[in-house]
């Protein structure tokens, strides 16, 4: 009945370490190795595409959601561009590389 006993709480003990110390790392872990699907740094690295560019600036459409835009580069209705840095709610972009 002891040895029954002993073995139950060590297998509570754990079980109970196991849930409340190794999976909440393990979450962490991957979790922390995810990008952002939101906010600024969940924008940086996707596809846009212009809608209307003149000079410098422009809008362009990613999300479901028309952006002010701008850069280096002169584009074109339709071209698609990449998404480098978010500066409030203007999205610097770059000629996409193929």
């Amino acid at each position: 009945m002891l040895k029954v006993l002993l073995i139950l709480i060590i297998a509570y003990v754990l079980f109970e370490f196991a849930e409340h110390v190794v999976i909440p790392l393990i979450w962490l872990i991957t979790k922390k190795q995810r990008r952002s699907p939101t906010g600024e740094s969940g924008m940086i690295g996707l596809i846009a595409e212009v809608k209307e560019w003149e000079g410098k600036k422009g809008k362009v459409f990613v999300h479901g959601e028309l952006w002010n835009a701008e850069s280096d580069a002169s584009f074109g209705p339709g071209d698609e561009v990449d998404i480098q840095s978010v500066k409030r709610l203007t999205l610097t972009v770059k000629r996409l590389e193929k």
